[in-house]
Protein backbone atom coordinates (compact mmCIF):
# COMPACT_ATOMS: atom_id res chain seq x y z
CA UNK A 1 0.00 0.00 0.00
CA UNK A 2 1.46 3.42 -0.93
CA UNK A 3 2.41 5.84 1.84
CA UNK A 4 0.15 8.49 0.30
CA UNK A 5 -3.19 7.68 -1.36
CA UNK A 6 -3.71 9.22 -4.78
CA UNK A 7 -5.01 12.74 -4.21
CA UNK A 8 -8.27 13.89 -5.73
CA UNK A 9 -6.67 17.20 -6.66
CA UNK A 10 -3.42 18.87 -5.72
CA UNK A 11 -2.27 22.43 -5.19
CA UNK A 12 1.17 23.96 -4.67
CA UNK A 13 2.42 26.31 -1.95
CA UNK A 14 5.90 27.86 -1.81
CA UNK A 15 7.48 29.17 1.39
CA UNK A 16 10.84 30.76 2.25
CA UNK A 17 11.79 30.76 5.92
CA UNK A 18 15.52 30.33 6.25
CA UNK A 19 17.27 27.06 5.55
CA UNK A 20 15.05 24.82 3.45
CA UNK A 21 16.10 21.62 5.23
CA UNK A 22 13.95 22.35 8.29
CA UNK A 23 10.87 23.45 6.37
CA UNK A 24 11.05 20.45 4.06
CA UNK A 25 11.44 18.00 6.96
CA UNK A 26 8.39 19.43 8.75
CA UNK A 27 6.05 19.70 5.77
CA UNK A 28 6.88 16.15 4.64
CA UNK A 29 5.42 14.85 7.93
CA UNK A 30 1.94 16.27 7.36
CA UNK A 31 -1.22 14.46 6.32
CA UNK A 32 -2.27 15.69 2.91
CA UNK A 33 1.22 16.71 1.82
CA UNK A 34 2.15 14.73 -1.24
CA UNK A 35 5.67 16.12 -1.40
CA UNK A 36 7.72 18.95 0.03
CA UNK A 37 10.69 19.78 -2.18
CA UNK A 38 13.65 22.01 -1.35
CA UNK A 39 14.35 24.58 -4.03
CA UNK A 40 15.24 28.13 -4.98
CA UNK A 41 12.77 30.83 -6.00
CA UNK A 42 12.33 34.46 -6.96
CA UNK A 43 15.83 35.26 -8.10
CA UNK A 44 17.35 36.29 -11.40
CA UNK A 45 19.88 33.53 -12.11
CA UNK A 46 18.61 31.25 -14.92
CA UNK A 47 20.05 28.03 -13.39
CA UNK A 48 20.68 28.60 -9.68
CA UNK A 49 22.57 26.08 -7.60
CA UNK A 50 23.38 25.94 -3.90
CA UNK A 51 26.71 27.77 -4.19
CA UNK A 52 25.27 30.64 -6.26
CA UNK A 53 22.22 31.00 -4.01
CA UNK A 54 24.30 30.89 -0.80
CA UNK A 55 26.57 33.59 -2.19
CA UNK A 56 23.57 35.93 -2.31
CA UNK A 57 24.33 36.81 -5.93
CA UNK A 58 21.31 35.13 -7.54
CA UNK A 59 18.56 36.88 -5.58
CA UNK A 60 16.89 33.52 -4.95
CA UNK A 61 15.54 32.47 -1.59
CA UNK A 62 15.87 28.95 -0.25
CA UNK A 63 12.31 27.64 -0.37
CA UNK A 64 10.21 24.58 0.12
CA UNK A 65 7.60 23.90 -2.53
CA UNK A 66 4.73 21.88 -1.07
CA UNK A 67 2.41 19.80 -3.24
CA UNK A 68 -0.68 19.02 -1.19
CA UNK A 69 -4.25 17.76 -1.29
CA UNK A 70 -6.53 20.62 -0.12
CA UNK A 71 -9.20 18.08 0.87
CA UNK A 72 -6.81 16.84 3.59
CA UNK A 73 -4.93 19.98 4.62
CA UNK A 74 -5.78 23.59 3.87
CA UNK A 75 -3.57 26.37 2.61
CA UNK A 76 -4.40 28.26 5.81
CA UNK A 77 -3.07 25.34 7.89
CA UNK A 78 0.12 25.29 5.80
CA UNK A 79 0.52 29.04 6.38
CA UNK A 80 0.06 28.65 10.14
CA UNK A 81 2.67 25.90 10.21
CA UNK A 82 5.06 27.99 8.11
CA UNK A 83 4.80 30.93 10.52
CA UNK A 84 5.42 28.63 13.49
CA UNK A 85 8.60 27.17 11.97
CA UNK A 86 10.62 30.37 11.56
CA UNK A 87 10.96 33.94 12.81
CA UNK A 88 9.04 36.15 10.37
CA UNK A 89 10.31 39.33 12.07
CA UNK A 90 13.96 39.18 11.02
CA UNK A 91 14.86 40.70 7.67
CA UNK A 92 17.09 38.45 5.56
CA UNK A 93 18.03 36.30 8.53
CA UNK A 94 17.11 33.15 10.44
CA UNK A 95 19.36 32.59 13.44
CA UNK A 96 22.96 32.43 12.23
CA UNK A 97 21.89 32.18 8.57
CA UNK A 98 22.20 35.70 7.14
CA UNK A 99 21.46 36.96 3.63
CA UNK A 100 18.57 37.55 1.24
CA UNK A 101 18.52 33.81 0.48
CA UNK A 102 17.19 33.30 4.05
CA UNK A 103 14.40 35.89 3.84
CA UNK A 104 10.88 35.19 5.04
CA UNK A 105 8.47 34.99 2.11
CA UNK A 106 5.27 33.45 0.89
CA UNK A 107 5.57 33.01 -2.86
CA UNK A 108 2.03 32.67 -4.11
CA UNK A 109 0.56 30.70 -7.00
CA UNK A 110 -2.70 32.63 -7.32
CA UNK A 111 -4.49 35.71 -5.93
CA UNK A 112 -6.38 33.62 -3.35
CA UNK A 113 -3.10 32.44 -1.78
CA UNK A 114 -1.85 36.03 -1.68
CA UNK A 115 -5.05 37.20 0.02
CA UNK A 116 -4.90 34.40 2.61
CA UNK A 117 -1.23 35.09 3.36
CA UNK A 118 -1.81 38.82 3.80
CA UNK A 119 -4.87 38.17 5.98
CA UNK A 120 -2.93 35.84 8.30
CA UNK A 121 -0.03 38.31 8.53
CA UNK A 122 -2.53 41.00 9.53
CA UNK A 123 -4.13 38.70 12.13
CA UNK A 124 -0.74 37.80 13.61
CA UNK A 125 0.28 41.46 13.67
CA UNK A 126 -2.93 42.67 15.30
CA UNK A 127 -2.77 39.94 17.95
CA UNK A 128 0.90 40.76 18.62
CA UNK A 129 2.00 37.14 18.39
CA UNK A 130 5.51 38.43 17.70
CA UNK A 131 7.29 41.19 19.64
CA UNK A 132 8.58 42.81 16.44
CA UNK A 133 6.83 43.63 13.14
CA UNK A 134 6.44 40.80 10.61
CA UNK A 135 8.66 41.37 7.55
CA UNK A 136 7.48 38.38 5.48
CA UNK A 137 7.11 39.34 1.84
CA UNK A 138 4.13 38.11 -0.17
CA UNK A 139 4.62 37.99 -3.92
CA UNK A 140 3.99 35.67 -6.87
CA UNK A 141 6.35 32.73 -7.25
CA UNK A 142 8.90 33.31 -10.00
CA UNK A 143 11.85 31.41 -11.47
CA UNK A 144 11.50 28.37 -9.20
CA UNK A 145 14.11 25.61 -9.47
CA UNK A 146 14.35 22.40 -7.42
CA UNK A 147 17.48 22.15 -5.29
CA UNK A 148 20.07 19.50 -6.02
CA UNK A 149 19.29 15.90 -5.03
CA UNK A 150 21.70 16.10 -2.08
CA UNK A 151 19.39 18.69 -0.44
CA UNK A 152 16.19 16.66 -0.80
CA UNK A 153 15.32 14.80 2.40
CA UNK A 154 18.54 16.10 3.95
CA UNK A 155 17.42 16.00 7.59
CA UNK A 156 16.09 12.45 7.38
CA UNK A 157 19.33 11.28 5.76
CA UNK A 158 21.65 13.25 8.10
CA UNK A 159 19.90 13.54 11.50
CA UNK A 160 23.19 13.66 13.42
CA UNK A 161 24.89 16.27 11.24
CA UNK A 162 25.63 19.29 13.47
CA UNK A 163 23.10 21.75 12.02
CA UNK A 164 20.38 19.10 11.87
CA UNK A 165 20.97 17.93 15.45
CA UNK A 166 21.39 21.35 17.07
CA UNK A 167 19.11 23.65 15.05
CA UNK A 168 16.58 21.53 13.15
CA UNK A 169 15.81 18.75 15.67
CA UNK A 170 14.46 21.09 18.40
CA UNK A 171 12.26 22.92 15.85
CA UNK A 172 10.89 19.62 14.58
CA UNK A 173 10.20 18.39 18.10
CA UNK A 174 8.19 21.55 18.90
CA UNK A 175 6.44 21.29 15.51
CA UNK A 176 5.39 17.67 16.17
CA UNK A 177 3.98 18.60 19.58
CA UNK A 178 2.13 21.67 18.32
CA UNK A 179 0.68 20.07 15.18
CA UNK A 180 0.34 16.44 16.30
CA UNK A 181 -3.24 16.27 15.01
CA UNK A 182 -2.02 17.05 11.46
CA UNK A 183 0.85 14.56 11.34
CA UNK A 184 0.83 11.41 9.24
CA UNK A 185 0.62 8.33 11.42
CA UNK A 186 4.20 7.32 10.52
CA UNK A 187 5.49 10.73 11.69
CA UNK A 188 4.08 10.62 15.23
Amino acid sequence: MPAHPAPSQTEIATFAGGCFWCLEAAFNQLQGVIRAESGYSNGSHPQPDYDVVCSGRSGHAEVVQVTYDPALITYRQLLEIFFSLHDPTTLNRQGNDVGTQYRSAVFTHDPQQAAQARALIEELSLSRVYAAPIVTEVRPVDNYHPAEDEHQGYVSRHPFQGYCAVVVAPKLSKFRQTFSDLLRSDAK
